[in-house]
């Protein structure tokens, strides 16, 4: 009888031991198992806002006017100082009191054109054709008429006040009561030209 007993204590104390070893095994394992999901990150979308470039605004361009609309325009209104009249064609045209103070008509066509009393101050006139035109009484005070032909002209009474006249053609010019107190004629051609009274005893020319 003493010997079944035995048997059975010994079976429920090794099926205690068992179930004891489980029990401490799994607690082990719990806190592991919390540690392992503590630290494992935990994936986010992406909220980043992105990044946007100011609009790039285009540099601003000042309009230009053409010689052409500068033409245009002094033909209609009489009036284009200052402006760009560079090889402008203006043959015959009657700018008569115009206003060209400071422009810049650089080889412009002025042949036989009628530019009585015109504002020329200061205007650069290098190499312009004004063969024969009308520039009686015109303001011509310290224009450049380098190299300019004014073979024929009349600029009778014309005030040439230090304007530059530097290998101008002043062929048969009528320079009559013209103003030409300290106007540059190195190398102008004053062949056969109407020249102020005094002239020859005031300036020399080639």
């Amino acid at each position: 009888m003493n010997n079944p007993n035995s048997k059975k204590i010994t079976s429920w104390l090794l099926t205690s031991a068992f179930m004891l070893l489980l029990t401490v095994f799994s607690l082990f394992d719990q806190p592991y198992a919390l540690a392992q999901s503590e630290i494992s990150p935990v994936p986010t979308e992406s909220t980043s806002t992105p990044i946007v470039a100011p609009p790039i605004m285009p540099p601003t361009v000042l309009p230009v006017d053409t010689v052409a609309a500068n033409v245009q325009r002094l033909l209609t209104t009489n009036e284009c100082a200052g402006c760009n009249l560079v090889g402008a064609q203006l043959d015959n045209a009657n700018l008569q009191a115009a206003n060209l103070a400071g422009a810049n008509l650089q080889e412009a066509e002025l042949e036989k054109a009628n530019l009585q009393g015109i504002n020329l101050a200061t205007a650069n006139l290098q190499g312009v054709d004004l063969s024969k035109a009308n520039i009686a009484g015109a303001n011509l005070q310290g224009a450049n008429l380098f190299d300019a032909d004014l073979e024929g002209a009349n600029l009778l009474g014309a005030d040439l006040q230090g304007a530059n006249l530097q290998k101008a053609d002043l062929q048969k010019t009528n320079l009559m009561n013209a103003n030409i107190q300290g106007a540059n004629l190195l190398g102008a051609d004053l062949e056969d030209a109407i020249v102020p009274l005094g002239f020859t005893n005031q300036y020399q020319y080639q």
